[in-house]
């Protein structure tokens, strides 16, 4: 299974698991997954962070490295299929998400109900 993990879904990775539901935690812990963060939620916590809205990981990349996850960067054809997507989501990092899981063909680990309008595969988180 190919799964991107929404930002809440990392941070929560990262805090231990507890708050995600145990099929979220056993895909992640799979040996047959690719676990993928994408440039979209180290730039999220990074501006959250800046403006004192968030505590998390300064070093993303260490932080998805340590943990065996994959980076997804950020194409110009993300950034295209982001900005055409139909306004269910206003949030323009989650669009990116959306956008990438869509054209990679990942499953997203996420709890906003919102993605689910995009007929994008979801994994509850």
């Amino acid at each position: 299974m190919r799964l991107l993990l929404d930002t809440h879904t990392f941070l929560w990775w990262q805090a231990g698991g507890m708050e995600l539901s145990s099929a979220a935690r056993q895909a992640i812990e799979s040996s047959d997954a690719i676990v993928y963060v994408s440039a979209a939620s180290a730039w999220e916590m990074a501006i959250k962070r800046a403006k004192g809205r968030l505590e998390a990981p300064t070093d993303v990349a260490d932080a998805v490295e340590d943990n065996g996850f994959r980076e997804l960067p950020i194409s110009v054809l993300h950034a295209q299929s982001a900005g055409a997507l139909p306004p269910h989501h206003s949030d323009p990092f989650d669009r990116l998400l959306i956008a990438q899981a869509q054209l990679e063909g990942l499953t997203i680990v996420t709890r906003d109900p919102t993605f689910k309008a995009y007929g994008v595969p979801i994994l509850a988180a």
